[in-house]
């Protein structure tokens, strides 16, 4: 599937990788553990957050070459096999650090690209690796941020990056030659956001923010640019440019201005001719799947609770049912197609199973396994994810999700037969969602005897810009209100017990949760913030340069750090400001490198806490950045924290033993207060 992207990469959201759970069974906790079968196996840690067998599957263009993602000495790089002999796959990539996650086909059949950072700087280079030989060339230099911009198949042997090596805040185009890495830069940029290129790689239009946080477009005339269309603020998240169809002349636009959700419509650039393709009034369209060779729109794809496809192309509808029977009641993507459309490569998520990759030959319409993603996972003790509307007490509706304890709902009907402890957990951004699927903390912490609650607050994307917009200047206000109305729900509805339940998040989730110990003090049993913000007046000052030219989203959605007013706005949300209120256990996780949430926001919280004789358990990597990529450093986080809500929920609580062996964990503070983790510290410090 190809997504629509945002009108802004600037997100601070984190996927999170792992999360906490815990220790002395409780009689509720250990009853939620068992079946009528008997008791429910422990799922290690390992299993569930350590590497895929495989993910990311793709075909290429010219159908020659399977490729996807698989450890190689215990560390994830790129595989290749020929189409026809998938069995015969090999690395081509050879990373011993953090582990590629992703990659793509090049047009000219001989090359893979990818991406990779320092220790979580994100100052990504772009590579190209050989798909013969599998030797691997920097196309960008080290110490400057650059992604892929663009690639087409009328220049196969060509890319577009972006990349910031001149000037630190802005991104310049480059036109860079895969076979021998040779770059000219095709603009150096002074003022946009962002540019869109077409087949021909002729720069067609830009974008720069405007002083209200909304975006000017600008059309490309000769060598000059010229104001083209204004994007409101209130539609900024939720109207952005798609791309152009093969011809060049249609332009495919997301756009909500004079509308609430985001809708896909193809303009005509010649005529100015709109045309609308596809709308959902509940839900923005989220992606497309585009002919290969046309680039002409054939499916889009929206998702309120579900992701739904609508087709636009009438031969598309077919294929569209056949993989909804493939996926069983589970979602499909399609990752991949081939250039004469004739194989594509398919994923089906279920929430109760590990995710699958299939081969589909749309002539036959029959599909063909491929491989599993993690296939030692038990689908017999995998939990189903529930997808709800819970109101808030201003009447907006938020799209939800929770996943049950295992055994706790014998008659099946999503309410467990007595209410549990629960964990909700806060999604980062905040401007990303929380969807459907397989999620390994849902399944860790349904494992151990908690509920998983995860709420689409106000702020959140993909549900039209009032619901965004809803969030404006209400971090740490009605967002946070938001998330106790989900609390409450839940415990109106028997399925959260009120005095134990856990709040826990990454990046904005992390900010959340020391809103929670901090604004609410009592109403959380305990927290697990991870790179999550304490000072908004600091996190403003430290953003990345390359955020500057889209700082005004910053001032118009959280608090302006330039008037008085702004600042006073920003301190008194600054969970920083309200330490002495802290009276619930805290556990702090951070990566030394983040360039997004510095470690100085997790540092200055610990210290205002131990002044005060305020218990916290804080853990630092010095390997990691934003959120923790390496595998021993999440599954030896997520040890750490497993023990903590242990502590204060209660449940089945898996020994650390070796989870601490190969990660960079440091415990500055605390190390005491969660069983196990001195012992263990001490255990990786006598290793050779």
């Amino acid at each position: 599937m190809q997504r629509l992207p945002l009108p802004t990469a600037l997100a601070l959201g984190l996927a999170l990788t792992g999360s906490p759970i815990a220790h002395a069974e409780s009689a509720s906790v250990a009853a939620s553990a068992r079946t009528e079968a008997g008791p429910v196996p422990l799922l290690s840690r390992q299993l569930l957050f350590g590497n895929p067998e495989r993910m990311g599957g793709a075909i290429s263009p010219d159908g020659r070459w399977l490729g996807f993602v698989a450890p190689r000495d215990g560390v994830l790089n790129v595989w290749v096999a020929p189409a026809d002999r998938p069995e015969e796959a090999r690395p081509i990539t050879n990373d011993r650090l953090r582990g590629i996650r992703g990659f793509s086909f090049t047009y000219d059949g001989r090359h893979v690209l990818y991406s990779q950072d320092q220790g979580g700087d994100e100052n990504f280079q772009v590579f190209a690796a050989e798909l013969e030989s599998g030797s691997s060339r920097a196309l960008t230099p080290k110490g400057s941020r650059a992604g892929v911009a663009g690639v087409s198949p009328r220049h196969p042997g060509e890319i577009l990056v972006s990349v910031n090596d001149r000037d630190p805040r802005f991104f310049d185009l480059k036109r860079v030659n895969l076979a021998d890495g040779s770059a000219s830069r095709m603009i150096e940029n002074d003022r946009f956001t962002g540019f869109v290129t077409d087949d021909d790689f002729a720069l067609r239009f830009a974008q720069r923010q405007t002083e209200d946080g909304g975006n000017q477009w600008y059309r490309r005339e000769g060598e000059n640019w010229a104001p083209w269309s204004l994007v409101p603020q209130e539609d900024a998240l939720t109207t952005s440019i798609a791309g152009f169809d093969a011809s060049g002349r249609t332009l495919h636009l997301l756009d909500s201005r004079g509308r609430d959700t985001g809708a896909l419509f193809a303009l005509d650039t010649a005529t100015g001719e709109r045309r609308l393709l596809a709308e959902n009034p509940q839900a923005d369209i989220s992606g497309v799947l585009a002919h290969p060779q046309t680039g002409a729109v054939q499916a889009a794809a929206s998702n309120r609770l579900r992701t739904t496809w609508t087709a636009i192309d009438p031969a598309i509808q077919p294929d569209l049912d056949a993989l909804a029977a493939l996926a069983q009641g589970g979602e499909f993507f399609v990752n991949s197609r081939t250039r004469d459309d004739a194989r594509w490569v398919v994923t089906v998520v279920r929430s109760d199973r590990s995710t699958e990759v299939f081969l589909y030959d749309r002539a036959s319409r029959q599909a063909t396994p491929w491989f599993d993603t993690r296939p030692a996972l038990p689908d017999a003790h995998l939990q189903r994810m529930h997808a709800v509307e819970i109101p808030t007490r201003d009447g907006l509706m938020m799209p939800s999700y929770y996943t049950l304890p295992a055994g706790s709902d014998p008659d099946g009907d999503g309410i467990p037969a007595a209410p549990v402890p629960t964990v909700l957990l806060v999604h980062g951004g905040p401007w990303a969602r929380d969807s459907y699927g397989l999620n390994a903390t849902h399944q860790w912490f349904a494992n151990r005897g908690y509920a998983t609650l995860a709420v689409n607050f106000r702020g959140s994307t993909g549900f039209g810009k009032a619901f965004i917009n809803a969030g404006d200047l209400q971090w740490g206000r009605a967002m946070h209100d938001d998330l106790i109305d989900g609390v409450r729900w839940a415990v109106g509805k028997g399925i959260s017990q009120a005095d134990r339940v856990a709040i826990m998040g990454g990046s904005y989730g992390g900010y959340a949760t020391l809103v929670g110990m901090t604004k609410t003090p009592t109403e959380f049993a305990c927290g697990v913030s991870i790179v999550g913000p304490s000072n908004l007046i600091t996190l403003l000052a430290t953003i990345p340069p390359y955020w500057g030219p889209i700082r005004r989203q910053f001032t118009t959605r959280v608090g302006d750090d330039t008037t008085e007013a702004g600042r006073a706005l920003l301190k008194e949300r600054s969970p920083l400001t309200h330490v002495d209120a802290i009276v619930r256990p805290l556990l702090i996780g951070q990566g030394a490198n983040d360039p997004r949430v510095v470690q100085a926001e997790s540092d200055q919280i610990v210290q205002a806490m131990k002044a005060r004789g305020i218990p916290v358990t804080y853990v630092l990597y010095p390997d990691e950045g934003h959120g923790f990529v390496r595998p021993p450093n999440r599954i030896s986080f997520n040890a750490v924290t497993e023990g903590f809500l242990g502590q204060c929920l209660g449940g089945r609580v898996e020994p650390i033993g070796n989870d601490f062996t190969g990660s960079s964990i440091t415990v500055p503070t605390g190390a005491e207060g969660v069983p196990g983790v001195t012992a263990a510290l001490e255990a990786l410090r006598t290793l050779p």
